[in-house]
C-alpha cells in the first residue's frame, strides 16, 4: 500500500536567498534589516517561495560581509536582536514560509571569545588548539607554515608578533578552526539546538567542503591525489552527527551544503543516507549557455543524487557570484570551474541577458527538486559592473590588490519603488544613503514597476511559481528526454508536462501539445525563437 505521508518540503522546495543588507532597509541606516525583511513577508508570500535562506545575520564586525562571526547565538545590532528574529521567524511561518539562516563552521571572526582567549594565552597554549596556529618554517619561524593560498587572495597564514602564525582560508579577519578539537564539534552543535530551539527550520552550511584539515598541512602540489584542506573524507563525519542534531526536533528541519566538489560523486556523498539533506549544484551554476553542456550537467547530477536518494537542488545565482543576467548577456558564455571566480567576456548585451535568464528561469524551475532564488534574480537585475571604486568594500578587492572587484556588484541593495534612489529600499526618511550605490535606471525594474506587467520578468516568476506549486508533475520526481535537434532542450515530467529551451540560433517548432502554460518570450506560429523556454501540457 503506498505510503499516505507527504514528502519533506525539501525535497521540492523553492527556497529565496536573502542577503540581508541588501533587500529591504527598516530603519533608515542604508543597511537591510529584519525590520525590513518582515515588511516584506507578504511580498515573498505573494512570489509564492517556499523559504528564506537568510546570509548571515550573527554579531560580527563585518569585515567580510557578516561572515566574519564573533558571536554566533547573538544577531548583530545593525540587522537586530535575537527576539526580532524570532518574531521574524513566527511571522514567517504565519505565511506559510520556512526559515533557514547561514552557519559559518569552517572559521570566526578575530574578534571572537576564542579567538581573543587564544592570542591572549600565547603559544602551547589550550587555548590555541581550538584554531590552527602553526611555527614558522625557517631559520628564525619568517616563513608561512606552508604555502596555502587564501581564497581572498594573498597567503593563507598571518604571523602574530610572538612568532606563531594562523591559517585564515579566507581574509585575515577570519581565522580557520580546528575540527580535530572536541571542543568545535560540541561548540557547534550546541550552537544548531540554540537556533532549532527557536524554530529555524534548517541551515546553510558555508563553505561545507572546508572545516577538515590534513594535520600535517603540507603544501600545495599537482601530484596531490587528495586536497589537503578542501573536500576531505573527514567532514561527513561532521555532518553525520550534526544530522543526528537536526533530527532531535520536529518538522523536518534540514541542511543544504555550500559544497564545491570536482565530481558529482564527490558533491553526492554529502547527502548520502544520514548525512546532509541537500547540496547546490554549482555544475549548473557554472555550465556556459549551451544545450549539450547543461543536458551533461543535469544527467550527471540527476544520476549521482539520485543514487544516494537525494534530490537535485538546482541555482542560477547568489551573493558569489556574478548575477547570470549578466552572464548571459555575453554572446558566449564560458563554463569555469570550481574555486574559481568567473572572468566574463566580450561586451554586455543586457537584452540578450534577460531572454536567456528567463529560460534558464523555466529550466530551472521544471527540472525534478528544489530551487533556489537570489533576491532580484526575479526582477531581472543584472550585475553592477560599474561601482565606483571607492565604494569597493568585499576584502577580494583589498586583498588582490585591486585587481579583482570581488562580489559587490551582485550585492547591490534591491528597488522596490519609486523613480530615484533608493527606490523604496529605505524608508523616505532615511538618515543614510544605501552602503551600496543603485543605478539610476533601476526604477524600471523595480518590484511596483513591474507588479501586474504581464511581460516583466517578475510576473514571469510568479506564475512559474504559482504553476510548479499547482502542478503535480513538478518538484521532486523524474523526467525524461524528448527527441530534439542540437542545440534544443525538451523533456517531459509526467503527468502531462513538457518544458522546451531553445539555445540554438533558429526558431524551434514546438512539439504536439495540447496548451501552453507558460512562455518565457512570445511564441507565434507554433515557433519558440532562439534563448526562450515555453511549458507545454500534452
Amino acid at each position: 500500500m503506498p505510503s499516505t505521508t507527504p514528502p519533506p518540503w525539501w525535497r521540492s522546495a523553492v527556497i529565496y536567498q536573502v542577503y540581508i543588507r541588501s533587500f529591504a532597509d527598516g530603519n533608515g541606516d542604508g543597511v537591510g534589516d529584519i525590520a525590513g525583511l518582515r515588511s516584506r513577508l507578504p511580498y515573498l508570500k505573494s512570489l509564492g517561495v517556499d523559504a528564506l535562506w537568510i546570509n548571515p545575520w550573527y554579531k560580527s564586525p563585518m569585515a567580510d560581509g557578516g561572515y566574519d562571526v564573533a558571536d554566533f547565538r547573538a544577531i548583530d545590532p545593525l540587522f537586530g536582536t535575537v527576539a526580532d528574529a524570532e518574531q521574524l521567524i513566527e511571522e514567517a511561518h504565519g505565511h506559510g514560509i520556512r526559515v533557514v539562516p547561514d552557519i559559518v563552521p569552517n572559521h570566526t571572526s578575530d574578534q571572537h571569545a576564542w579567538f581573543q582567549a587564544a592570542l591572549a594565552a600565547g603559544p602551547g597554549s589550550p587555548e590555541r588548539e581550538r584554531y590552527v596556529f602553526r611555527p614558522g618554517r625557517g631559520p628564525d619561524g619568517a616563513e608561512p607554515p606552508s604555502n596555502w593560498i587564501s581564497e581572498f587572495g594573498g597567503p593563507a597564514w598571518t604571523r602574530l608578533p610572538d612568532g606563531e602564525w594562523y591559517l585564515h582560508l579566507y581574509a585575515p579577519q577570519q581565522p580557520d578552526l580546528n575540527w580535530q578539537h572536541p571542543d568545535v564539534h560540541a561548540e557547534f552543535e550546541s550552537i544548531l539546538r540554540f537556533w532549532f530551539s527557536r524554530g529555524v527550520d534548517g541551515f546553510r552550511i558555508d563553505v561545507a567542503h572546508g572545516l577538515a584539515k590534513d594535520p600535517e598541512l603540507p603544501d600545495l602540489t599537482r601530484e596531490q591525489l587528495v586536497h589537503p584542506h578542501w573536500d576531505r573524507d573527514e567532514v561527513h563525519d561532521i555532518y553525520r552527527a550534526w544530522r543526528k542534531v537536526a533530527d532531535e526536533f520536529e518538522g523536518d528541519r534540514a541542511f543544504v551544503a555550500e559544497a564545491w566538489a570536482d565530481t558529482p560523486e564527490r558533491l553526492a556523498a554529502y547527502v548520502r543516507p544520514g548525512g546532509l539533506h541537500t547540496a547546490f549544484n554549482f555544475d549548473f551554476l557554472m555550465a556556459s549557455w549551451d544545450a549539450k553542456d547543461l543536458r551533461t550537467v543535469i544527467d550527471d547530477s540527476l544520476a549521482m543524487l539520485n543514487a544516494v536518494g537525494a534530490p537535485a537542488t538546482w541555482v542560477l545565482s547568489n551573493h558569489d557570484v556574478m548575477r547570470h543576467t549578466s552572464r548571459y548577456a555575453r554572446k558566449t558564455v564560458a563554463r569555469w570551474l570550481p574555486n574559481e571566480r568567473y572572468q566574463p567576456q566580450g561586451p554586455v548585451d543586457l537584452d540578450l541577458g534577460t531572454r536567456r535568464a528567463r529560460a534558464a528561469a523555466l529550466l530551472m524551475l521544471a527540472l525534478p527538486g528544489g530551487a533556489y532564488i537570489y533576491q532580484g534574480d526575479e526582477l531581472g537585475l543584472p550585475e553592477v559592473e560599474d561601482l565606483p571604486a571607492s565604494v569597493l568594500q568585499d576584502p577580494i578587492w583589498e586583498r588582490s590588490g585591486h585587481t579583482d572587484r570581488g562580489r559587490d556588484g551582485c550585492r547591490v541593495p534591491i528597488p522596490w519603488s519609486g523613480q530615484t534612489a533608493p527606490f523604496g529600499f529605505s524608508p523616505d526618511d532615511a538618515s543614510a544613503e544605501p552602503w551600496l550605490p543603485q543605478p539610476a535606471d533601476w526604477s524600471e525594474r523595480g518590484v511596483e514597476a513591474q507588479t501586474g506587467d504581464e511581460t516583466s520578468v517578475l510576473e514571469l516568476y510568479r506564475t512559474a511559481l504559482r504553476l510548479r506549486r499547482g502542478n503535480p508533475a513538478l518538484g521532486d520526481g523524474t523526467m525524461t528526454w524528448l527527441d530534439a535537434p542540437a542545440g534544443v532542450l525538451a523533456f517531459r515530467r509526467d503527468p502531462g508536462f513538457v518544458c522546451v529551451v531553445n539555445l540554438s540560433a533558429e526558431a524551434y517548432p514546438l512539439p504536439e501539445h495540447a496548451t501552453i502554460l507558460l512562455a518565457a518570450g512570445p511564441v507565434a506560429n507554433g515557433l519558440l525563437e532562439p534563448d526562450s523556454a515555453v511549458w507545454l501540457t500534452v
